[in-house]
């Protein structure tokens, strides 16, 4: 019986090991003038995502469970559920609750540091996920990563207006 236990562990173990090894990450960086403290204070709050990502027309925060969640609404209505997972001084981690996005299993991380090889601020976003059922696995990731690219973009953009 000990045997056949551990046997349904190692099994669990490298089911999720290679789920997760399968996963598909999108990592995206980009600099902007400023200062990390100066950058987050645009970016930090979880909702202020409607004031530098063009697609977010409204964002909704709420408590749920002792648990903070955002509320996304985009430009085409469509609705997206985020819970936060981890906050830090210039980061936070998030997963998807609910969304019309082709993806599933969805946690990203925003973050904002000091880019030492030149005097600007480093803004990384990533994330890892599934495409959801149905989907190419480059399709999903095409849509996240232009969810990225034009958030970023955004990001630098009210980065370089601030520091003029």
């Amino acid at each position: 019986m000990r045997v056949f236990k551990l046997t349904l562990v190692a099994l669990a173990a490298t089911f999720a090991w290679s789920s997760l090894a399968e996963a598909i990450e999108v990592k995206k960086r980009i600099e902007a003038p400023g200062t990390p403290s100066g950058v987050w204070a645009m970016v930090g709050d979880f909702c202020a995502i409607k004031d530098w990502h063009d697609a977010v027309a409204e964002c909704e925060q709420f408590e749920e469970g002792g648990d903070t969640y955002r509320t996304l609404t985009l430009g085409d209505g469509g609705k997206i559920k985020e819970k936060l997972t981890n906050k830090g001084d210039t980061t936070y981690s998030y997963v998807i609750v609910e969304s019309p996005l082709p993806v599933k299993n969805y946690a990203s991380t925003l973050t904002v540091g000091k880019d030492d090889e030149a005097n600007t601020v480093a803004i990384v976003w990533v994330g890892k996920f599934d495409a959801a059922d149905g989907v190419e696995d480059a399709k999903a990731e095409e849509v996240i990563a232009g969810i990225y690219d034009a958030g970023l973009s955004k990001i630098k953009e009210k980065a370089t207006a601030a520091s003029n």
